[in-house]
């Protein structure tokens, strides 16, 4: 493995365990960055299919919908149709005549950079309030023995985090040595083999996490929760290279050394964030 990819790796686990620990608006603002460089590399992908989308718009609304996030998640979830209004207006009455792609490309990018990001935040601000020991809601732990009396929107977010990182890992690992029958046409290099090993061991991630964690009916609840991520996090980075084959390109960016572009590195993030939202606080409540 190239120094490079070495040295851009630690940098980033650092980071973003620094901002994912302290929490509060520090998280916001980081996850801020990786939407603002994400949403150049999405505008330069839809630029390569000659479209032409309402970039300052959308990145506008998808920085608006982090801040409502933050603050409540009824007023992101009223935001959401508000932006995708402006967007359709600002695009119909330009000077120059918008396209059908224009607009779905618009509307994508509101959704697949924005908002469906910012469920990390709300996940993140879980328990914060009481929680809180630094200015801006940060939270610092004073005890680092018992990871179960952290906030839990801090060890909900971490354990979806290990889960993902892994799944991804494992499947490419085990693709490697094991792989033989193809997922996908637009990953040639995927295996279902590999995708089988990134599943399971977010799965025995998850549910040693649970019983952790004390979750009710760990054994289920755990399972399940290593079952979402894992697939979900596989059809996150599938969208992603689908997206990059239809513009011709091999990485979304360049900006980090041997991993390519934000999007590369976080597409298996994208989608998991409002499933394991939900899972949290619709579906775990459900059980005694």
């Amino acid at each position: 493995m190239p120094w490079s990819r070495i040295v851009s790796t630690i940098v980033a686990l650092v980071l973003a365990l620094g901002i994912t620990f302290v929490g509060g608006w520090y998280f916001t603002f980081g996850v801020g960055i990786l939407i603002v460089l994400g949403h150049l590399e999405y505008l330069e992908l839809v630029r390569a299919k000659g479209v032409v989308p309402a970039a300052k718009t959308s990145l506008f609304f998808s920085l608006s919908l982090l801040v409502f996030s933050t603050v409540d998640s009824h007023l992101a979830d009223a935001l959401l149709p508000i932006a995708g209004t402006c967007i359709c207006f600002y695009l119909l009455f330009k000077p120059k005549m918008a396209t059908i792609a224009d607009l779905a490309a618009s509307i994508l990018g509101l959704f697949y950079i924005g908002y469906l990001p910012s469920f990390w935040v709300r996940l993140r601000t879980l328990g914060t309030a009481a929680f809180s020991n630094l200015p801006f809601n940060g939270y610092w732990p004073e005890n680092w023995a018992n990871f179960a009396a952290l906030p839990p929107g801090l060890t909900v977010t971490l354990l979806s985090f290990i889960c993902i990182s892994t799944a991804d890992s494992a499947a490419y690992l085990g693709g490697k040595q094991f792989g033989r029958t193809p997922l996908s046409d637009i990953s040639p290099k995927k295996t279902v083999e590999g995708a089988i090993f990134g599943v399971v061991s977010s799965v025995i991630l998850a549910t040693t996490g649970a019983w952790y964690l004390g979750w009710p009916a760990w054994q289920g609840t755990g399972v399940a929760f290593g079952m979402l991520l894992g697939v979900a996090s596989l059809l996150g980075d599938l969208i992603e290279s689908l997206m990059k084959r239809d513009a011709g390109v091999k990485d979304s960016g360049k900006l980090i050394p041997g991993h390519g572009g934000i999007l590369d590195r976080t597409d298996s993030y994208v989608f998991t964030a409002p499933l394991v939202y939900y899972f949290v606080t619709l579906f775990l409540p459900l059980f005694p």
